[in-house]
């Protein structure tokens, strides 16, 4: 399954990104994305079954409680994890998923073809949320100079 930068473009786009997996430790890379998100700009919908509320936004326990507007999830959970989440939100019809790299199970991409979904997988976040900072964006540059960023 290819990822397309159109795919990437309407994931970023959606008026709102929920994310699966935020944390309530700030040290935690789901809170770093959360933080960052928001911080430049994002209307950020956390999920975490375990808090109501981070950092002043309302928490939602599971992809089942999201608005029914949300068009875009981030999921950003423990490998043992993502695939139920994964079903979730297709299930509730979400049609923009990202499964941050590293979250993804073997099994992950066959469940989105399975079910004909497709899926942003096997990229980090960071280096296509503008403004793209720091390791990122030198990093995004060196893929961008060896042809490796999606078309």
């Amino acid at each position: 399954m290819t990822v397309t930068k159109q795919q990437i473009d309407d994931f970023l786009k959606a008026q709102s990104i929920a994310i699966a997996g935020v944390s309530t430790d700030e040290r935690k890379f789901g809170r770093k994305v959360f933080d960052e998100l928001v911080k430049s700009g994002y209307q950020v919908l956390p999920i975490n079954p375990n808090t109501n509320n981070i950092n002043g936004h309302v928490c939602y326990q599971s992809v089942n409680e999201l608005p029914e507007h949300t068009e875009s999830l981030l999921i950003i959970t423990p490998k043992n994890e993502t695939d139920k989440v994964l079903k979730e939100a297709i299930n509730k019809g979400i049609k923009n998923i990202w499964v941050q790299q590293f979250s993804n199970t073997e099994n992950t991409i066959a469940i989105a073809e399975e079910y004909q979904q497709e899926i942003i997988h096997s990229k980090c976040i960071f280096m296509f949320a503008e403004p793209v900072k720091g390791f990122h964006k030198f990093h995004k540059q060196l893929l961008k100079v060896f042809g490796r960023l999606p078309n």
